[in-house]
């Protein structure tokens, strides 16, 4: 193993005990959750940026897409990899670290450090799994509201995230509209249309039909359901891209060989592209945390 792999976090250590900051809440601030469960025991796994002035007034809040993470701008530990929008967020940069105080949190029901499926139930002593209370979108927000009360800050200069952080941006302009004082949502609706409830939902049956999702009990039984994920993200990722933009990227490119293999392999560049997308995604993501996100 290299150095550079054996400093890489375990994803199952690092859902439970995250190496960002955490914000911790118990029975006097429980999450109250729209299926009618309160969280007693929760908490919330945050990266910050930058420098909160006296007044508090230059808070920014970004909030990250279905299957993203707090590390906006700072490498991921479990894949070693630099943040997703340092193209954004940084000293200089349209979201400038020098003037205000950005604030990323891993969404409630995800897996990098804020309490979900692959988190510790502390009445059992074992993971959550499908015990675990059904997660929306309202929930994610209302869980970041308990965060930004905890540090202080009463308004938010801006909340701004893409995708489903936009649909959060969304539910924070309409939940809290006395604390944004401005909203940038990209690349978003207000809810999702027949077509990607019918992709997210193939997506789930995808993890579901692995012999290894042990009904959402692999974490107990020491498994993971790594081919039904794989699956789930490949045809996620068909979604990601329009048509016209698989043509450009791809069209109808073979691998790097004169002919086809005449076989099973992925002679095509878009099937290669997939195939590397679902084998990368297993190694940093929950399976029962997928199913959550994509049903809020």
């Amino acid at each position: 193993m290299s150095d550079f792999s054996a400093s890489l976090a375990d994803p199952l250590k690092e859902a439970n005990e995250p190496t960002s900051a955490v914000a911790r809440f118990g029975p006097g601030t429980p999450l109250a959750m729209d299926c009618g469960i309160n969280l007693d025991h929760w908490q919330i796994a945050y990266q910050t940026y930058g420098v909160l002035n006296a007044s508090r007034s230059n808070a920014i809040l970004v909030c990250h897409a279905l299957t993203g993470d707090q590390h906006v701008a700072s490498r991921n530990p479990i894949t070693g990899k630099g943040g997703w929008w340092t193209a954004m967020v940084g000293p200089g940069k349209p979201v400038d670290t020098d003037r205000f105080f950005v604030i990323c949190a891993n969404v409630i029901g995800g897996c990098t450090g804020t309490t979900g499926p692959a988190s510790t139930n502390p009445q059992t002593g074992k993971p959550w799994g499908l015990a675990f209370p059904m997660v929306t979108i309202r929930d994610m927000v209302r869980a970041q509201r308990h965060l930004i009360d905890s540090l202080g800050i009463e308004t938010l200069f801006c909340v701004a995230g893409g995708s489903m952080g936009g649909m959060q941006v969304l539910q924070w302009a309409a939940s809290y509209p006395e604390c944004v004082f401005a909203a940038l949502p990209l690349a978003t609706a207000a809810k999702h249309s027949a077509q990607n409830i019918a992709f997210h939902e193939v997506g789930r049956q995808a993890v579901m039909a692995d012999p290894e999702w042990r009904g959402g009990r692999y974490l107990e039984e020491g498994t993971r359901p790594s081919k039904g994920l794989s699956v789930a993200r490949m045809g996620a990722h068909i979604t990601y891209l329009s048509e016209p933009a698989l043509h450009r990227k791809f069209g109808r490119k073979l691998q790097d060989r004169e002919a086809p293999t005449f076989s099973f392999d992925a002679d095509f560049q878009v099937e290669s592209y997939l195939r590397y997308q679902g084998l990368s995604f297993v190694e940093r993501f929950d399976a029962n945390s997928y199913l959550y996100v994509t049903r809020a």
